[in-house]
């Protein structure tokens, strides 16, 4: 595959050089410094490294550089704006959705591509787009109810 000379990531064109085979876990940290995204498993199992890829949720270590071509990446660092957090990010503090915090920047990709696409999303569908991001801590209620709570702060400001 050929070098990778540019990737669309957080709203801008960013110009690298990087192995087209690398995955694109390592792009982001090591060539970007965007460590938002955690190495887990490196079995696409974890979702401690998911990203936002044309706005789907992509578990970037089964993900090559060299694949993504022109498509708009989105990753945690990406997500404040103007000193703001993100509604999702917001929710997940206020609910106190983390302990460790190590699969928190996943889980909140993850919910974010879950409210863009349905913004009042039905238990099951919640389920549905959390399913495969594992929280060691355990703390899936408060997860659960982070999405609930950003859910309701984003219809409120529409």
């Amino acid at each position: 595959m050929a070098t990778v000379t540019r990737l669309h990531i957080n709203g801008r064109a960013t110009a690298l050089e990087a192995d087209g085979e690398r995955i694109l876990l390592s792009v982001l940290r090591d060539d970007l410094g965007l460590t938002g995204c955690k190495p887990g498993c490196g079995e696409g199992q974890c979702g401690a490294c998911t990203i936002l890829v044309d706005g789907k949720p992509v578990r970037s270590c089964r993900v090559s550089a060299g694949s993504v071509g022109e498509s708009e990446i989105r990753t945690i660092e990406g997500l404040e704006k103007e000193g703001r957090l993100h509604p999702v990010q917001q929710a997940f503090l206020d609910a106190d959705a983390l302990q460790c915090g190590y699969c928190t920047c996943g889980m909140i990709m993850s919910a974010v591509a879950l409210l863009e696409e349905h913004p009042q999303p039905t238990e099951e569908q919640l389920l549905t787009a959390m399913d495969g991001n594992i929280c060691r801590c355990g703390v899936y209620n408060n997860i659960r109810a982070a999405v609930k709570r950003a859910s309701e702060t984003l219809a409120s400001k529409s």
